[in-house]
């Protein structure tokens, strides 16, 4: 698995406006993440910058807008993040991390039904 760019929580924000809403230029970016966060636009023109230089997004220049598509695809990410997130934390063992969720009371009654359903194969998509 190719290694992908560190992203900060800030950026990832940003992040999930592109990968929902791409091809999309700085204004729409600028007006969804106004609605939800505090950020001024030209803190949203800072992060769209560093994303650029980290090769998460990639533009072109539409007249005098710059629009954007991801170069990192969101589930590679979200993927590579659960991977780090597990190493980090569990020893990369999604057993240990589903233990602690269970132990602590972190899991749903319904999400435990979920889980079971997955692991005997019922909840699976076309399974193999």
């Amino acid at each position: 698995m190719k290694s992908l760019p560190q992203i900060s929580e800030a950026e990832f924000e940003v992040m999930k406006i592109i990968w929902k809403y791409a091809p999309i230029n700085t204004n729409e970016v600028t007006e969804r993440l106004i609605k939800t966060t505090p950020w001024s636009p030209k803190t949203i023109q800072t992060l769209l910058k560093r994303l650029v230089t980290k090769k998460a997004i990639t533009y072109e220049k539409d007249s005098r807008v710059f629009v954007y598509t991801p170069l990192v695809m969101e589930d590679e990410y979200i993927r590579q993040e659960s991977n780090l997130f597990l190493k980090r934390f569990y020893d990369g063992h999604l057993s240990s991390m589903l233990s602690a969720y269970i132990e602590n009371d972190r899991l749903s009654p319904s999400e435990i039904d979920t889980l079971r359903n997955l692991l005997s194969g019922t909840g699976s998509k076309g399974g193999a």
